[in-house]
């Protein structure tokens, strides 16, 4: 009896970690661009850093800026809502930029040695999947401005 209980605890304990695993934004690069013709920004996140570039040379070098622990924890919550799976396949809820009425965005993770890649959508509408990460991204530029 002891033996079919050590299997069954064994057993339970080893698919329960496996589905407790949870996707680390440590190991991720987030990029978020949107441009125009007369407009350029690209966000990057990665290890509690972000840096934002508006330079579509980049002839300037980016300065990268520590994330506050309360902005960290609220980007992993949201990090590990999303299903990287479905990135690409993301229908975009408006069209404003076929006629400039916005800019053109894209997201792009990668991790753990793969990338997920968003198709364009316009920038401030984003999918309603991705929403709630691309406003957090956002966020830090709105920051950096007011610095």
């Amino acid at each position: 009896m002891k033996i079919i209980s050590l299997l069954f605890l064994t057993l339970f304990l080893g698919k329960g970690c496996q589905n407790a695993e949870a996707q680390e934004i440590n190991a991720a690069v987030i990029e978020y661009v949107a441009n125009t013709r007369g407009f350029y920004q690209k966000i990057v996140i990665e290890e509690k850093k972000f840096s934002i570039s508006r330079d579509r040379n980049q002839s300037e070098k980016p300065v990268a800026t520590e994330i506050s622990n309360a902005d960290w924890n609220e980007l992993i919550t949201i990090f590990q809502e999303i299903n990287l799976d479905e990135i690409p396949e993301l229908k975009s809820p408006t069209e404003k930029r076929f006629y400039d009425g916005a800019a053109i965005a894209n997201l792009k993770i990668t991790y753990k040695g793969k990338t997920y890649e968003s198709k364009s959508f316009d920038h401030g509408y984003p999918p309603v999947e991705i929403k709630k990460l691309v406003n957090k991204i956002n966020s830090f530029a709105k920051q950096n401005d007011e610095n």
